[in-house]
């Protein structure tokens, strides 16, 4: 029997790696996206094939997590086996900006899909995409027993979801699992996103075309790690027999600092001849240190990342450069896709 998924967020950056990832093993997925009145869907373009042709197994559908009654009839329409729930406003600085919004599509979202699952009676396994931002204040390393303490309407907005996920697979005997993910990155990252801002500036002011990149805070500590590898670790939580919470880390931290260097250097730049100060990328309150234990990952799910941080930076740069060089072409990860493709 072919695995049934289905995946809100899944033109972002996760979303598309972990839609590679499943079509890969043999399922076929189902995507939520917003409708807009532009294309939006760059970064699964090279996964679409004509719903028509019978080799296709990749199908999206217009919907919202603040619609719950679309999710209701979807889901009962998909039957899916597995659920992922990617969709967020995920960007810490904007959800000072749309504190509203934030709580209403990262936090109310997530119960409103828990909520179609109950209603639809769907027998399925779900994810929740968690954050490290939950963490916010408390010191590392972090791990699935330390304290939440959020610093953004955006961290607070997760540790409603974290919660009513336990609630929900409480309450009602869900496979309901929190998947605890500090910062993860790739080419395929949001171009506001701090390492891609940084990556895509230095891949411009390479080739002559930038002249300066404004940044805030430096001193800030994350452990970034790779998002293809992380995926893989949000599908294994899902494959165990009994649904349990996990952080997913690399256990390496370093400043936003020491990735601009890291970055600039392997161009063969000095950053600190281009990288000024501005204010208005300040947070209200800030995050300082962020660096997880995911030992419990490791242990009961065979989960490791392998991609460091400072290899990550130059990984990202090279992406960058490549991209510019193809002006016009969106940057796409080498994968296997004839395994599906061709089935």
């Amino acid at each position: 029997m072919t695995k049934r998924a289905f995946i809100t967020g899944i033109t972002g950056q996760d979303g598309s790696y972990l839609a590679e990832l499943l079509l890969n093993k043999g399922y076929e997925v189902h995507g939520l996206i917003r409708r807009a009145s532009t294309f939006n869907t760059a970064r699964v373009d090279h996964l679409l094939l004509d719903p028509h042709d019978p080799r296709a197994r990749l199908f999206l559908y217009y919907g919202d997590l603040s619609d719950g009654v679309r999710l209701i009839t979807l889901l009962a329409d998909i039957q899916p086996h597995e659920i992922y729930n990617l969709a967020a406003q995920s960007h810490v600085r904007v959800s000072f900006d749309e504190p509203e919004h934030t709580g209403d599509t990262t936090g109310v979202g997530t119960m409103r899909l828990l909520e179609a699952v109950r209603v639809s009676k769907v027998e399925c396994r779900f994810y929740q995409a968690s954050s490290s931002e939950m963490f916010g204040a408390s010191p590392p390393p972090q791990n699935e027993q330390t304290p939440f303490y959020p610093r953004s309407p955006y961290g607070a907005a997760k540790v409603y979801s974290y919660w009513v996920t336990k609630n929900y697979r409480e309450a009602y005997d869900m496979f309901a699992v929190n998947g605890i993910l500090f910062n993860h990155e790739s080419p395929r990252r949001g171009e506001t996103f701090v390492t891609r801002k940084i990556t895509r500036a230095v891949a411009a002011i390479k080739a002559g075309q930038q002249d300066a990149l404004y940044m805030g805070n430096l001193d800030a500590i994350r452990d970034w790690g790779y998002a293809a590898e992380y995926v893989e670790g949000m599908w294994r939580m899902l494959q165990v027999d009994e649904p349990d919470d996990y952080v997913l880390a690399t256990g390496q931290g370093i400043s936003v600092r020491e990735f601009l260097t890291t970055a600039f250097e392997h161009a063969g730049l000095d950053w600190e001849k281009y990288v000024k100060f501005d204010p208005r990328y300040l947070r209200p309150t800030e995050v300082d240190s962020l660096i997880g234990d995911a030992s419990k990952a490791h242990s009961k799910l065979g989960w490791k990342a392998t991609v460091d941080p400072q290899s990550l930076a130059r990984l990202m740069v090279d992406a960058d450069i490549e991209s510019l060089n193809h002006a016009g072409s969106h940057w796409i990860d080498k994968v296997d896709l004839d395994s599906w493709k061709n089935a």
